[in-house]
């Protein structure tokens, strides 16, 4: 399973895709289109998924570009493969035929394009990565390289619904010192406290003057069939979970 943006399913000189769980090779907690070489699944299955998901975007393997994540704000402007994998939650180039992969599993994948450059970016934003402002840092350098906003579209893949992304009270107190603005963010259900990411991630785009802007309405918590997730996981007393792969290339 596939999903495309509406926005970028348009512009023909790229590729792009929010893959799911289903089509790979990977058993058990993993089945079947795990693309994580972090999780504790074979390497072998997670090289044969990621060899699948290239053959669709008819790239070789080694020009789909992936991170060591690690919730942070650094991203990477490349223009060739990199000799080893980089460390952060953001890429970005102008360079065709380079395939740029983040792995998910209740955070975001936010791709972004700039219709006029061309240039693209592939960003993991969890609460973390939006909390140190990722998306921020990664616009103003494609600004920085000649981008425009009025130019740029925003997708925000398949990721946690409010409804399932509980958080504890210091979690909302970080956010609201922050900025007491944030509280809109917040759900309350008796004593319980719920978070929108997506919403978040969406007036953060907005801040940055970014008003081309497409969400894909799953998420991943709930949709158990459809996609990965680490708080099911969690809730199931799983001791590991599968990623869920998005990427977008420049043709």
């Amino acid at each position: 399973m596939t999903l495309k943006s509406k926005k970028l399913v348009k512009f023909k000189n790229i590729s792009h895709g929010f893959f799911g769980k289903k089509g790979g090779v990977s058993n058990g907690i993993y089945s079947a289109l795990n693309c994580g070489p972090g999780s504790n699944d074979k390497i072998s299955n997670v090289k044969k998924n990621l060899k699948i998901v290239s053959k669709k975007f008819k790239v070789s393997p080694k020009n789909l570009i992936l991170l060591k994540q690690t919730h942070s704000n650094k991203c990477h402007f490349i223009l060739k493969r990199p000799s080893k994998k980089l460390v952060g939650d953001g890429l970005i180039t102008s360079k065709k035929n380079l395939a740029l992969g983040i792995l998910t599993a209740d955070c975001a994948p936010v791709l972004i394009y700039d219709k006029k450059l061309p240039m693209i970016a592939a960003i993991h934003v969890g609460w973390k990565g939006a909390f140190k402002n990722i998306l921020k840092k990664c616009i103003k350098f494609m600004i920085k390289k000649g981008s425009e906003n009025k130019n740029i579209s925003a997708v925000i893949g398949p990721s946690i619904f409010r409804e399932n992304y509980e958080v504890k009270k210091e979690f909302m107190k970080r956010f609201l010192n922050l900025n007491d603005r944030n509280r809109k963010f917040f759900y309350f259900k008796k004593t319980r406290i719920f978070f929108d990411l997506k919403e978040f991630i969406k007036s953060q785009l907005r801040s940055l003057k970014i008003s081309n802007i497409d969400i894909i309405n799953k998420d991943t918590f709930k949709n158990r069939t459809e996609f990965f997730s680490a708080r099911r996981a969690l809730k199931n007393k799983e001791d590991d979970y599968g990623r869920n792969i998005s990427i977008i290339m420049l043709k």
